[in-house]
């Protein structure tokens, strides 16, 4: 019995020291988890795997959601701060981020485009956050201006949520025909739920029924395994399709 008592600790031992290679460890990590197999595997557990697991990773995701749920306005005050005390581009692009996470989509963009004139310049992300902040502050000509950036620069940087914003932005726009070919090459290119979705509501908003209803057999069927967390994650979407789909005749 001691010895199977043994064997098990190397085993367990063997297993955190594979994980210790794969993951990238100091080399330590090797000689405390061979040299003591019990008191190095129980150390390295607590120390590296749980604090990296998924479990732990899930954890702090949660926390981080109910923090921004009660306090919505907490990072905005904290990148605020770090953007007062020290102007740099790196807190500017914090500050424009979680104003856009808040709604606060003008200042947002006032503070990307101004972050976007020094050595950031020419970064996808910032010029990605600027499009969003243009669109949602209600100026999808310049989302549009910036979007078409991107793509030339690099036609896969984000390209569902990229094509998506595109289609959008030509809807605000007015421009219906474009928005439709846009609709229609982002859909192609990715039938996600999301994508077909915004595609089905634009249809219905153009009492284009054919299509709306062809993408609506669509969600229909992905949906058709949804558990009740995953159609909670997508609640807001779900009832603007209901509110775009009452008015059909």
């Amino acid at each position: 019995m001691p010895f199977a008592g043994l064997g098990l600790h190397i085993i367990i031992a063997i297993f955190f020291a594979v994980h210790a290679v794969r993951s990238g460890q100091n080399n330590y990590w090797l000689f405390i988890l061979l040299a003591f197999p019990f008191l190095g595997s129980v150390v390295y557990f607590f120390a590296i795997y749980l604090p990296n697991s998924r479990l732990q990773r899930h954890a702090r995701q949660l926390t981080s959601n109910a923090v921004r749920a009660l306090d919505p306005q907490r990072e905005v005050r904290e990148a605020q701060a770090a953007f007062d005390y020290s102007p740099t581009a790196q807190n500017e692009i914090r500050l424009a981020q979680a104003l856009l996470a808040t709604g606060q989509a003008e200042t947002a963009l006032t503070h990307f485009e101004a972050s976007m004139k020094g050595p950031f310049a020419n970064d996808l992300d910032i010029r990605w956050g600027t499009a969003q902040a243009a669109y949602e502050a209600g100026q999808p000509k310049v989302a549009l201006r910036h979007l078409q950036a991107i793509a030339q620069t690099d036609i896969h940087y984000r390209a569902e949520p990229v094509g998506l914003l595109v289609a959008k932005s030509y809807a605000a726009l007015g421009d219906q025909e474009m928005a439709r070919k846009s609709f229609a090459f982002a859909h192609q290119q990715s039938s996600s739920f999301d994508v077909t979705a915004e595609y089905a509501i634009w249809a219905a908003e153009q009492n284009d029924w054919i299509s709306a209803k062809q993408l609506q057999a669509e969600l229909e069927k992905s949906m058709t395994h949804w558990g009740s967390q995953q159609r909670s994650l997508n609640r807001e979407l779900l009832q603007r399709l209901k509110t775009a789909f009452a008015k059909q005749p």
